[in-house]
């Protein structure tokens, strides 16, 4: 498969956002999280091409979309008004949203603030920690990572955060890159490489303390499902999607891989959101 790829530049208040559009039928907006780009879904995108018109996207901040003066620490409402923006200038009415990590939720909170703009989301390993019956663990743990880029820079921080995640092993652009890597792969991990510091000041935090409005999202029109990596299975992460899936009063739905999942096997991956997005 090879299907054509065009890109372009959206001009939204205080930022211009990259995005890029393969394929043709349903809108399907697809939101990175923390640190990631466009480039990181380029297969999963390419897998979907031949059922929606998928659209990924640089978060503004992030590699390719960049600020129009000074960064400014994240705001999640931000993020998903520019998601809104998006799907206005790509034909407006509502599309379907795949959220992953810290993009889950933004999709969250697009989905509660703009219910007409989402058919289905499915929000792939939420950071959501507000959720947890007793969140202080967690919230010391990244107030911890926070400090340790402080004192001690990026790449100690990247560090203690693979492997706090158990992204250690080698997984891509949430991690070091493998050996042998595709020249299209290799200039996506340097720009994500490029946003970690962003991401450890101005991010890393603001993601982990939003608290999604879930009675909006329970009396919303729009579907939400939770969806965890089967081998995410005891990792924090895990904990928290299951914690955000009771609250919403819904069961999470099983997907291949871990946290990466969409990278590790984009076939099985792709075809696993299309199921969710028919389902609803």
């Amino acid at each position: 498969m090879n299907t054509p790829l065009t890109t372009a530049t959206l001009k939204v208040t205080g930022a211009s956002l990259h995005y890029e559009v393969r394929g043709s039928g349903p809108l399907l907006v697809i939101i990175p999280g923390g640190p990631q780009d466009a480039g990181v879904f380029a297969e999963l995108a390419e897998r979907l091409a031949d059922r929606y018109r998928v659209v990924a996207f640089d978060l503004r901040g992030n590699s390719r979309s960049s600020f129009d003066g000074p960064a400014v620490d994240l705001d999640v409402d931000v993020h998903a008004d520019d998601v809104a923006r998006l799907i206005e200038e790509l034909g407006g009415g509502s599309a379907y949203i795949f959220g992953t990590s810290g993009g889950a939720q933004i999709g969250l909170n697009l989905a509660a603030r703009h219910p007409g703009k989402v058919k289905v989301l499915v929000a792939h390993e939420p950071p959501s920690v507000m959720m947890l019956d007793d969140p202080s663990e967690a919230l010391a743990a990244d107030r911890a990572l926070h400090e340790t880029y402080r004192r001690e820079g990026v790449d100690a921080a990247m560090a203690a955060f693979f492997a706090m995640s158990g992204l250690d092993d080698g997984n891509a652009q949430d991690g070091p890159p493998p050996f042998d890597i595709r020249p299209e792969a290799a200039e996506t991990f340097e720009r994500v490489s490029g946003n970690f510091e962003y991401w450890l000041a101005h991010g890393l935090l603001p993601l982990s303390l939003y608290e999604p409005d879930v009675e909006a999202l329970k009396a919303g029109a729009p579907k939400v499902v939770v969806a965890l990596g089967e081998a995410s299975v005891g990792q924090p992460i895990h904990e928290m999607g299951s914690a955000l899936a009771r609250m919403l009063g819904i069961d999470p739905v099983p997907f291949p891989g871990d946290h990466m999942g969409f990278e590790q096997d984009a076939r099985a991956f792709a075809d696993q959101l299309h199921r969710s997005f028919a389902a609803q």
